[in-house]
């Protein structure tokens, strides 16, 4: 941890309702000293010396994740994942422009590049965001540091430099500012190269490594009443295994804007931002670890801007106000292979001018009552149209569009001899696909001071999510066309439905923080529960087999509206052992988290539900040192989705080592992961089909995790 210096309090209070109203709510309240130390979990000190993904860090705010590639792990929050979960990078909303969001956002930036980032999971502010059911993650790198002359200067830098054993990774960053004192001019680039990981086993898991490159140049101007932030960023990911995709990324290039401005008024402050991001993503083949001939390419751009006012109505009432708009474009197509029977000769039209636009607006009151209670209720109007063009098959003839995946073939479609996707690219064409949705979003947080030692904390939210363009629009029933559309790493094969309603979802959650009369330990108790009317699923309208085993069956499912429970509990906690100035600060904490997802027509669990899982740590920070030993633990996943053969799972253990000193300007990092090297299958892995292809014998596996690794850091500001 960055501030061990601190309180206990400073550090542990991490319920999902006071990281809301700390970290998204509004910089009024981040005035009061009982929340303000919850912001300060959220901030990247030292971000210099992180390099790579973002999902560690996140990690340690409660933050489960979807294996994908070794930069694109889905988060999830509260049991659901994929757009349920809100993510806001510097303010912006990405859209995953590709049917296996192999480009979520969070892979668009590095570690190295974060100032702060905060998580709510479930409860959330209408002003946080919406479009989301699950909870809204914020990521910011904008963070202007300015001189103390008129004169424009070299302000600060850094170089870092990072090496991983389990992949061979290795990652270098490097920023550079410039600045006055009004006038600052911030460059950030980092690249990474890793291999494939070896699991417990000491067995390479197939098609895990990746490498990708990150630029971001930030200006910003200021005088005593305004700012004005102008940031630009490139991404280049020229390759990233998906071990549990049929598909493989072969580039992802990305240009993005983001325009920031804030001005001081009379009675607040005023908050205007534009956003563009525009990508360019191929899939198809590129290593011998999964070997294959499709091309499937991916143009998209976001687009948006949002107005919001603070309005200090006295000294205890603030009002936020916002009016936004979000515009996605996509087109989805794949390139026909010349010769080829199946992937040709036409182009394969998989989502032709996809549109997704939202037009939204919300007010949210914030006050303080007494100096017990304060309560912050607001309410959000969105208002999303979705539509998309004509499309057409492989083949306009009896033949094409079976399946045909570097040499596989399927028993339904094999040789071409149908072509289920000819009527279904006429029905779809005929049918009109313009949709919308009318959502309404309403919020009450509650926080009650029992006493200086006693917090209570209550939510209540209604939140509504509409229908992505995959789950609406992929139109293709092929074994083939429903295998590229799909997010979940199940092997299986998902078409679109035009019908599909938006999810509702109705959250009560609640939070007790005890914490001691002199600040030697902490406890906080957390329990959710969730109702999801019009929950968007898979009903199976198929399976397919690649053999004549059980074991390589598949399922093709269409998405569908059905209604779903999920509720979870947490137990977080942290005592100091020791404070002296010989041994120094050792605190030793716990965390204990119990999910749960159901079908309610069924009882049948929904997929990819984290089972119980806990965290014990005993970190150290002596004088320069910080040192920490941790053991985590994950329960065997015997509630396992039957719709998607969803695999159970065993329980396993990890312990990991970590030690950081800092000295002056230089920083060094030396960390044991995995340290017993502990074979272990991840629950919310997915399945390997690259080890598939390569042997279907054994089945769909579960995608193992990564084995013992030595991971060394070093990062010298200047």
């Amino acid at each position: 941890m960055s501030n061990h210096n601190s309180s206990i309090n400073s550090r542990y209070a991490l319920s999902p309702i006071a990281l809301c109203i700390a970290s998204l709510v509004s910089p009024y309240v981040l005035a009061d000293d009982s929340i303000e130390v919850i912001e300060v979990q959220g901030q990247n000190f030292n971000s210099h010396a992180n390099l790579g993904s973002t999902e560690q860090l996140l990690t340690e705010l409660g933050v489960d994740f979807s294996a994908a590639g070794g930069v694109s792990s889905l988060p999830i929050l509260n049991g659901m994942m994929g757009d349920r979960v809100k993510v806001l990078v510097d303010g912006a909303d990405i859209t995953a422009a590709c049917g296996n969001q192999m480009n979520p956002p969070l892979s668009y930036i590095s570690a190295n590049q974060l100032s702060s980032y905060q998580v709510v999971a479930g409860i959330s502010p209408v002003s946080a965001g919406g479009d989301n059911i699950a909870g809204v993650i914020v990521v910011n790198t904008i963070a202007p540091q300015y001189g103390e002359s008129d004169t424009l200067d070299w302000h600060s830098g850094y170089l870092s430099a990072q090496y991983r054993s389990v992949n061979n990774a290795q990652a270098v960053g490097v920023g550079a500012r410039l600045a006055s004192d009004t006038f600052s001019l911030n460059y950030q680039g980092s690249y990474e190269d890793a291999d494939s990981y070896e699991d417990g086993n000491g067995d390479l898991v197939l098609d895990t490594l990746y490498r990708v490159k990150n630029h971001a140049l930030t200006a910003a101007m200021r005088d005593e009443k305004q700012q004005l932030v102008v940031k630009l960023t490139h991404q280049k990911i020229p390759f990233q295994g998906f071990a549990n995709q049929y598909m493989d990324m072969t580039d992802n290039t990305s240009y993005g804007l983001v325009t920031q401005y804030k001005r001081t008024i009379e009675s607040g402050e005023f908050r205007a931002q534009i956003n563009f991001n525009d990508v360019k993503h191929e899939m198809g083949f590129f290593s011998a670890e999964k070997t294959g001939m499709m091309p499937m390419n991916t143009d998209a751009q976001d687009i948006s801007y949002q107005l919001n006012w603070r309005l200090d109505l006295d000294a205890d009432t603030v009002l936020l106000l916002g009016q936004e708009y979000y515009g996605y474009r996509i087109d989805d197509w794949w390139p026909a292979i010349e010769g080829s029977m199946m992937m040709g000769p036409n182009d394969y039209v998989n989502i032709n001018d996809g549109e997704r636009d939202r037009y939204t607006g919300f007010a949210e009151l914030q006050k303080q009552l007494n100096n017990k209670w304060w309560v912050s209720a607001g309410t959000r109007i969105e208002y999303v149209q979705t539509n998309a063009g004509e499309v057409q098959p492989y083949s306009d003839m009896g033949m094409g569009d079976g399946m045909n995946m570097g040499g596989m073939s399927d028993m339904a479609g094999m040789h071409g001899m149908a072509n289920p996707n000819l009527a279904a690219a006429k029905e779809f064409n005929a049918m009109d696909r313009a949709r919308s949705d009318t959502l309404v979003d309403a919020s009450l947080l509650l926080r009650y001071q029992i006493t200086n030692e006693d917090e209570l904390q209550f939510g209540l939210a209604r939140k509504n999510r509409a229908p992505n363009l995959y789950e609406r629009y992929s139109w293709g029933v092929s074994t083939m066309s429903t295998s590229m559309n799909g997010w979940f790493g199940d092997g299986n094969g998902y078409i679109g439905n035009p019908g599909l309603a938006a999810e509702t979802a109705y959250t009560i959650s609640t939070s007790y923080t005890k914490s001691a009369k002199d600040g030697q330990w902490q406890i906080t108790a957390n329990a959710w529960y969730t109702q999801v009317n019009d929950y968007i699923d898979g009903t199976v309208v198929g399976s397919t087999n690649r053999t004549d085993m059980s074991a390589t069956k598949r399922n093709t499912l269409q998405f569908t509206n059905l209604d779903a429970t999920l509720y979870g509990t947490k137990l977080e906690g942290i005592i100091r052992v020791i404070d002296s100035k010989i041994a120094g600060i050792w605190d030793l904490t716990a965390a204990f988290t119990s999910t749960h997802g159901e079908r309610d027509d069924s009882d049948e669990p929904l997929y990819q539900i984290m089972p119980l899982h806990s965290k014990i740590a005993l970190e150290q920070q002596l004088g320069k040192w910080q040192n920490s030993l941790s053991w985590q633990w994950v329960d065997s996943k015997t509630r396992v989705d039957p719709r998607r053969l969803e695999n159970q799972t065993d329980s396993y253990s990890l312990v990991n080592l970590a030690t950081k000193a800092t000295w002056n300007k230089l920083t060094v990092k030396l960390a044991i992961t995995n340290l017993l090297d502990e074979y272990y299958q991840q629950p919310l892995g997915g399945v390997s089909i690259a080890q598939f292809k390569v042997d279907k014998s054994q089945g769909f596996n579960q995608l193992a995790g990564q084995g013992r690794s030595l991971n060394a850091g070093i990062s010298y500001a200047f």
